[in-house]
């Protein structure tokens, strides 16, 4: 899809930054808890980059990256080397930062089809407060947080398909465990270079930094297409620079000049020994591939072809905590009747079930296993739906027996037309305003008259052995 607007083409190339959940920062034993309370309480000399210190490379942070490339099909490297990304500021306590550049852990890949460039590791910089009054003050727990950057292709063209990408990456980091990824603690920071052109060529790039939402993401790219497409029409000249979002005033702001790779003065770092991943048991491709999860695409072909609706299919697939719950119960249920099964936990997991999460229970505090009871009563008749979704809290959420449940309270379905005859005449009775209105061929009304019999049995009715009798007692 391509975007246009006033006959200029747009195209966005996006970058991320994602911090790696591992126990330790990237280079040195100091805790990754980036956010804790206390500041400057998780650092150590080689994070801070005191004299004569040697860093040492985080292998887990090194399997998480693998493992992502796995994910979007992109090729790994065997040989691998760190460098020296040089630029003074006071978030960088070495003045310089450890990244990669010439032999990045992962060339290539496609994730929502969007082509990728590269993927690799580096350290994160520490975080400036700057509302500590006159001066600014610098919180070093971040500092060398291991970091994965991932660089897109230029081949978006238009804003919806940016916003997407950077929620399936979200997604797929999620599911493999490598970050949590939550933007608003800037976990996950995108970057868009943006530029236009009214050729094939492409026009002049604007990096857009401080995108905290996907929201953000989007409106970013929408308002500088219309800014750098304006500027040109004027017969002006869109400059090469870093720009910043302004939330609150909805657009961009200049902040720097953009700086060019030779501006860095890249070279491999002196203390880290180069090396090949191949050589070491963790980080072999044959471990990597092993450890890989059932991945967001792979999961929505696979409750597709149980005859999950698309929408149902995308609420379970991009909340981890319902996936998880999704998969576990899947597992639980068995038989003849597994895909009904299977169906009906959908339904409920994503309306009764969200409902009862939005009014405070969690989750992952709820039992597939009961749930997979719940519905096996409910399908084979024993309990109706009402039944099922009067009890859900009680079954699902607090591990009760729906069984003991419904046979303790009398809600067990009641099948019988003798039990269920006398509700039958009492409903005719009450209601022959609607019954004259059902005789006078208005087919809907039989669904308020089976509604006042389900609500006389308290639910236990069968509504199809409800709507037989009533239509056999009004017709005859």
């Amino acid at each position: 899809m391509e975007s246009l607007y006033k006959g200029y083409k747009l195209t966005v190339g996006i970058e991320v930054h994602a911090e790696l959940k591992t126990k330790t920062k990237m280079f040195c034993n100091s805790k990754n808890e980036p956010h804790a309370s206390e500041p400057n309480s998780h650092v150590c000399p080689i994070c801070m980059g005191h004299p004569g210190t040697l860093p040492v490379v985080n292998l887990e942070a090194v399997r998480h990256v693998l493992r992502v490339g796995v994910a979007v099909g992109g090729s790994l490297a065997d040989y691998t080397e760190f460098d020296r990304k040089n630029y003074f500021y006071p978030d960088i306590p070495k003045g310089y930062q450890i990244s990669q550049y010439a032999y990045p852990l992962v060339s290539g890949g496609e994730l929502a089809g969007v082509k990728l460039t590269r993927v690799h590791l580096e350290e994160d910089t520490a975080r400036s407060q700057h509302d500590q009054g006159e001066g600014s003050l610098i919180d070093y727990n971040r500092a060398g947080v291991p970091l994965m950057e991932l660089v897109t292709e230029p081949v978006i063209h238009d804003a919806e398909t940016a916003g997407n990408f950077a929620r399936e990456l979200q997604l797929l980091l999620r599911t493999l465990g490598a970050s949590d990824a939550n933007m608003e603690k800037g976990e996950m920071r995108v970057e868009a270079n943006i530029s236009v052109s009214k050729t094939e060529a492409f026009g002049t790039k604007v990096e857009v930094k401080n995108l905290n939402s996907f929201k953000s993401v989007e409106s970013a790219i929408q308002y500088e297409v219309k800014r750098q497409v304006e500027l040109l029409e004027r017969g002006e000249k869109v400059i090469q620079e870093t720009r910043g979002w302004d939330e609150v005033r909805a657009k961009t702001f200049s902040q720097r000049l953009k700086e060019s790779a030779d501006d860095y003065r890249y070279f491999p770092d002196p203390d880290i020994p180069k090396f090949k991943t191949s050589l070491s048991e963790s980080i072999s491709l044959s471990r990597i591939r092993e450890s890989m999860p059932l991945l967001p695409e792979e999961k929505r072909l696979k409750y597709s072809n149980l005859g999950i609706p698309r929408e149902q299919v995308e609420y379970i697939v991009s909340d981890i905590e319902s996936d998880s719950f999704f998969s576990k119960y899947v597992e639980c249920v068995s038989g003849t009747n597994q895909d009904k099964l299977i169906r009906l936990g959908a339904n409920y997991l994503t309306s009764d079930m969200t409902s009862l999460v939005k009014t405070g229970e969690v989750l992952s505090h709820a039992s597939p296993a009961h749930l997979a009871s719940l519905m096996s009563l409910t399908l084979e008749g024993t309990i109706t739906s009402r039944v099922a979704k009067d009890i859900l809290k009680e079954v699902v959420f607090e591990g009760n027996d729906p069984t003991a449940i419904a046979e303790a309270r009398g809600l067990v379905q009641e099948n019988s037309a003798s039990a269920l005859e006398e509700i039958v005449l009492k409903v005719i009775t009450e209601n022959q305003s609607v019954v004259a209105e059902l005789k006078s061929g208005k087919e809907t009304a039989i669904q308020y008259l089976i509604g006042q019999g389900m609500k006389y049995s308290k639910g236990t009715a069968n509504p199809g052995t409800l709507k037989d009798l009533l239509l056999s007692k009004i017709n005859s």
